[in-house]
């Protein structure tokens, strides 16, 4: 009997899969239009009611075990929720938490913040702007998970720390990455675009800014695209100094999306392989003074260009992307900067008119309270008297508002008035605070009715936050214009190495020094070197294979050996085919030059060198010769040479390769060269000086093809592979 139950997949995907998506997206990984997380609001929110806005720091445990009540998840995830708010992390350019203690920093992977029984906390001052006049209906509350709390939905900040706030998170099948901006510059260009929605906000939200500082390279085509669409990326790089007396590099800024020890470790890979060799030594020396990497660099080497090649080739250089994915009314857009300005305003606008309703409702029942003792100045012992004749207590309420025709709020208001307070004094500032309450209910109906108010207001608090939070920016901004372009090619070593070719495949790299103090090759047995070539270290190998393949290397990717070593084993290296050797390589700086294919049936096709150079640095190309007949010889030449060709024993033909016509085709079947009868194939294809004869001139045909000539009986004897 089957124990489960048939169910479409689609229903399976609606009614188990769509409510944990939607639950992730809405309540985990994508921040609204405040800037925050839920995780990051309840947290915020727990510290605010336990009042550590004032006052003294307080264990972390103990902020931790009171989110639980709005965030009923295990103490570490809220812990490290912690971690990054606080000032000590270093991961905000605007941190909402003041921190003692260890709590770990953002640009480093090992360094482990301390338990949180051992760290103290407090809200930042920054958090007055995140929770002001929360307490005033600005935004709704709603249940926590077991009803026994309320919580805000939103913080009505007073600037837009959505766009402050750095802020990542992957959901179900989307994303959001915002990368953070000065909180100077984001106020001002807030103010800008609330006067004038068409202004030209890079004018003064120049670029984005990180907490960890470096280099932003500014491309203003990147940056329009990310101001305009929310999506994009730039690039951001460390930060050093050259101690020229102990030939040292400090880096001290990094890229924000890396840390410490990456980098550290990268170097040390570049420099075991050889890739590096400017370098002695690197330490991570940061401290509490700060971050700090330090590289010790050999006399000779150019700082310069070391640090370009670390750029190029390590994390020390890297890049943000950029994906403003915001919830807008529990519905994820995303978008670009005015658009986050816009929702943003309209989101402070409305918290604006919500205080402003609550304001206004306060102080109407104050006047309202304060025109019931209005009403009884006209008669002061009347009031008295009412009050001291009526037998009962519960009916001195009654009594009054049927006296001075007030209700019973205001009767209220007046029994509760002690007896010192019915003084001249007293009731004339009653009086004037009833006339400053008409002119305030006034002024807030005004504002609750103008927008434009409501935006001077919020430019008001703007300019305010502005100038008591601003702080100059951390990240420097580099034009892209202005960063030196170094080619490729300087930041590869140059020197001269030997390359070997042996039989079974294995491929060798040796520096002539290394070659000059080493003693006989170390080969596998039966191995023999079949070819090798001395050459530059920025070369580019070409490797030809008996499957018709060509496979194209750097020679600086090729690690160097030792003449004691056996080799690299081509297969791995060139990702080749089974059972394919490689036959011949080429080394080139410059694809001067031309191929010779000979093959058996006496045709040569000259294939000039650059037609194996691609625009893309493809590493393997097929059909690279002839793949009809079969192969004789193959031989790479930079200028036109004699060669012999060898047909049998019998007859040989000496020319020169200018008479053999050039072929654009890599697979093309070239061009008869020496005739040949049935029976009878090219053998071989020498240079002149590999073919020994006294008259060698005599082999020598102007006309091709040639039938060629008899081999003399002495140059047979002369040349062994003849007999």
């Amino acid at each position: 009997m089957n124990n489960y139950i048939e169910q479409p997949i689609t229903k399976t995907l609606e009614t188990n899969y769509m409510p944990y998506a939607m639950s992730v997206i809405i309540s985990r990984a994508i921040p609204e239009i405040d800037g925050f997380k839920p995780s990051h609001r309840k947290l915020l929110y727990t510290m605010y009611k336990m009042g550590l806005l004032t006052g003294n720091r307080t264990k972390s445990t103990n902020v931790v075990g009171q989110t639980m009540k709005l965030n009923p998840h295990g103490d570490m995830a809220i812990y490290e929720t912690l971690v990054r708010l606080t000032r000590g992390n270093d991961a905000l350019l605007t941190p909402f938490i003041d921190s003692k203690g260890n709590f770990g920093k953002q640009f480093s992977r090992d360094m482990a913040f301390a338990a949180s029984r051992y760290t103290e906390v407090k809200l930042d001052s920054i958090c007055q702007e995140i929770f002001k006049n929360i307490d005033k209906d600005t935004v709704d509350f709603i249940d926590n998970y077991d009803g026994t709390m309320k919580e805000p939905i939103l913080f009505p900040t007073t600037f837009p720390n959505i766009l402050v706030t750095n802020n990542q998170g992957i959901a179900v099948s989307m994303a959001s990455s915002i990368c953070s901006f000065n909180l100077k510059e984001v106020c001002d260009a807030t103010i800008k675009f609330i006067k004038n929605e068409k202004v030209d906000i890079k004018k003064y939200l120049k670029a984005p800014d990180f907490s960890s500082g470096g280099e932003l390279i500014y491309n203003e085509k990147e940056i329009n695209n990310i101001y305009e669409t929310g999506r994009g990326s730039f690039k951001l790089r460390g930060k050093y100094r050259f101690d020229k007396k102990n030939s040292l590099i400090e880096i001290y800024e990094i890229p924000y999306t890396t840390t410490v020890e990456a980098i550290i470790d990268k170097i040390i890979s570049l420099v075991k392989t050889n890739k590096i060799k400017e370098i002695n030594d690197v330490r991570n020396e940061t401290d509490k003074s700060g971050l700090k990497i330090a590289i010790d660099i050999k006399k000779s080497a150019n700082p310069e260009l070391l640090m370009h090649k670390l750029y190029s080739m390590t994390p020390l250089s890297d890049s943000f992307s950029c994906n403003f994915n915001v919830l807008i009314n529990g519905v994820p857009k995303t978008m670009g900067i005015k658009p986050i300005l816009t929702e943003w305003l309209k989101f402070r606008i409305e918290c604006i008119k919500r205080q402003t309703a609550y304001d206004l409702e306060k102080k109407k029942i104050k006047h309202h309270l304060l025109s019931g003792l209005a009403k009884i100045l006209l008669d002061i012992d009347k009031a008295i008297t009412i009050i001291r004749d009526t037998e009962e207590d519960s009916m001195v309420i009654p009594n009054l508002m049927k006296g001075f025709s007030i209700d019973e709020e205001q009767a209220e208001y007046i029994a509760e008035i002690r007896l010192r307070n019915l003084n001249k004094e007293y009731l004339l500032n009653r009086i004037k605070e009833r006339e400053q309450l008409e002119q305030d209910m006034k002024d807030l109906e005004e504002i609750y009715k103008n927008e434009e108010l409501i935006k001077d207001i919020i430019c008001s608090e703007l300019k305010e936050i502005g100038k008591k939070y601003g702080k100059p920016r951390k990240t420097e901004i580099i034009y892209h214009e202005e960063v030196k372009e170094i080619d490729e090619h300087e930041l590869i070593e140059d020197y001269m190495a030997k390359f070997f070719l042996t039989k079974e495949n294995y491929f060798k790299k040796v520096t002539l020094v290394s070659l000059r103090s080493s003693g006989e090759h170390k080969l596998k047995d039966e191995d023999i070197i079949i070819q090798e070539i001395e050459a530059n270290n920025k070369s580019e190998i070409i490797f030809f294979s008996d499957k018709h393949n060509v496979y194209k290397v750097k020679a600086y990717d090729i690690p160097e050996v030792k003449v004691s070593n056996i080799g690299h084993y081509l297969p791995n290296i060139l990702d080749m085919e089974d059972d394919e050797n490689i036959l011949y390589f080429v080394i080139t700086n410059d694809y001067k030059g031309h191929m010779l294919f000979t093959f058996e049936n006496g045709k040569i096709a000259k294939i000039p060198l650059d037609i194996y150079k691609t625009k893309v640095n493809r590493k393997k190309l097929i059909n690279a010769y002839n793949d009809k007949y079969k192969l004789v010889n193959m031989k790479y030449i930079l200028e036109d040479i004699d060669i012999v060709l060898v047909r049998d024993k019998d007859k040989a033909l000496l020319l020169n390769t200018s008479q053999i016509e050039e072929k654009s085709t890599k697979s093309s079947i070239g061009v008869t060269i020496l005739t040949v009868k049935k029976g009878n194939k090219v053998t071989r294809c020498l240079e002149k000086e590999q073919f020994l004869s006294d008259n060698i001139e005599h082999y020598r045909s102007k006309e091709i093809p040639s039938n060629g000539h008899l081999i003399l009986d002495k140059d047979k004897n002369k040349n062994p592979f003849l007999n």
